[in-house]
C-alpha cells in the first residue's frame, strides 16, 4: 500500500502567471511591498487574470497528482504570500502605511503592514479558492492558511501590544473560514505555525490555545493539519540560513499531541530530527519532510526510502504521511516535479 504523500503549499507559478511572491522578491529593508506588487500585476494581467491565475492553478495541481501526490494544495499561486494574502481579507491591517520590523529571529528586515485596529473578517474567501482549486481534481485536495501567532509575528502592531490578545482575534477571524471550508465540503484545512518553532514558549504559553481557537467548532471528519517548518531560507542553496533551534519540536511535540490536531507537519530532509520525536505522537499524524526545499540536488529514491523506513521505527505507518519540508516555491517547476516523483516512488516502496 505505501505510505500517503501531500504537498506543504506553496507551488511554483508558472511563468505566465506573473504575480509576484516572496520567493522572486528579495528580502530586506529596501525591498518594494509585495502586495502593492502584486495588485499592480494583477492590473496588468487584465480581464483574463482569474483565468490565467485558474489555468495556473490546475497546472500545479496536476503535476502534483502525475508525481503520485495524494493530497495536493491549490500551490498558492493566487497568492503574494501566503500571510499578507490572507490579512488582505482582514479589517485591521494597514497596507498603506508599512513599518520596517526585523522578522524570523532578526534573519532580515522588512517593510510590513500594520495592525491599527481590531482584527476581523472583512470577506470570506478562502472557501470559493477552494471550490476553484477542487474543481480540478478528484482528490481531496488541502487548503492552508497561517495560524495567529504566524500573522501577528509577520506584521507590525500598532493596537493590541498583545500576542496573545492579538491572536485571539486573529484565531476567531481564521476560525469563520474554518468552518466556512467545512460547509463547503473540504476535508483537509492545514493552519501554518511556523513561529511555533521559532518560539516554542509563546507557543505552549498562548499559541495552542490560539490555535485550538482557530479550529474550534470545525467537525471531527475534516482533518486538523498544522505545518511546522523552521523557517525559509532567502534563496536556493543558503546552507548557513539560521533555523529553528534543533530541539524546538520536541519542547512541543507533547503539546501537539494532547490537542485536537489531526496531523503535524515536520520538517526533516533540510536537518534530521531525532527520530524519538515521533514516539511522542500516540494519536496523531506525523506529516514528515524528507525533500528539502532549499537545495538544488534531487534527493535518491534510496535515499528517501531509508530515512521514511528510520520513521516507521518509530510511529505507525498508517500515521505517516511523507512530503516535502514546506512549500516549493523556490524550485523551478522541473526541479519541483523531480523532488516529487521521488518522493513518491520511495513512499510506494514503505
Amino acid at each position: 500500500m505505501g505510505l500517503k504523500t501531500t504537498c506543504i503549499g506553496a507551488y511554483p507559478k508558472p511563468a505566465y502567471v506573473k504575480l509576484p511572491d516572496w520567493f522572486n522578491i528579495p528580502a530586506g529593508p529596501d525591498t518594494a511591498d509585495p502586495t502593492k506588487q502584486w495588485l499592480k500585476a494583477m492590473e496588468e494581467l487584465g480581464p483574463n487574470a482569474k483565468a490565467i491565475i485558474a489555468q495556473g492553478i490546475e497546472e500545479a495541481i496536476t503535476d502534483q497528482i502525475e508525481c503520485g501526490i495524494d493530497i495536493p494544495t491549490d500551490g498558492e499561486i493566487v497568492r503574494e504570500n501566503y500571510i499578507h494574502y490572507h490579512c488582505r481579507h482582514l479589517n485591521g491591517f494597514d497596507f498603506e502605511n508599512l513599518t520596517n520590523k526585523p522578522v524570523r529571529g532578526g534573519t532580515y528586515s522588512a517593510n510590513l503592514p500594520t495592525i491599527r485596529g481590531p482584527v476581523s473578517v472583512k470577506k470570506l474567501f478562502l472557501s470559493e479558492d477552494w471550490k476553484l482549486a477542487q474543481s480540478f481534481t478528484e482528490n481531496s485536495l488541502k487548503i492552508t492558511m497561517p495560524g495567529p501567532m504566524t500573522v501577528f509575528d509577520t506584521n507590525s502592531d500598532d493596537y493590541y501590544n498583545d500576542p496573545k490578545k492579538a491572536g485571539h482575534d486573529i484565531a476567531m477571524a481564521l476560525n469563520r473560514e474554518v468552518l466556512a471550508l467545512a460547509e463547503a465540503g473540504c476535508q483537509y484545512i492545514q493552519i501554518d505555525e511556523p513561529l511555533f518553532a521559532r518560539k516554542p514558549q509563546d507557543a505552549l504559553d498562548f499559541g495552542f490555545e490560539n490555535l485550538e481557537r482557530a479550529f474550534q467548532g470545525c467537525p471531527q471528519h475534516v482533518k486538523r493539519v498544522v505545518h511546522m517548518c523552521c523557517g525559509y531560507p532567502d534563496r536556493l542553496d543558503h546552507p548557513n540560513y539560521p533555523k529553528a533551534d534543533q530541539d524546538a519540536y520536541m519542547q512541543i511535540v507533547d503539546a501537539v499531541e494532547d490537542s485536537s490536531i489531526d496531523a503535524v507537519s515536520f520538517e526533516d530532509a533540510h536537518r534530521h530530527n531525532d527520530l524519538k520525536l515521533l514516539e511522542h505522537l500516540k494519536s496523531t499524524t506525523a506529516i514528515f519532510g524528507v525533500v528539502a526545499i532549499a537545495k538544488s540536488r534531487i534527493e535518491t529514491v534510496d535515499e528517501i526510502e531509508e530515512r521514511l523506513n528510520s520513521a516507521v521505527q518509530h510511529i505507525d505507518k498508517d500515521r505517516l504521511v511523507a512530503a516535502p519540508d514546506c512549500g516549493l516555491g523556490l524550485l523551478d517547476r522541473e526541479l519541483a516535479k523531480a523532488k516529487l516523483r521521488n518522493l513518491c516512488e520511495a513512499a510506494a516502496r514503505i
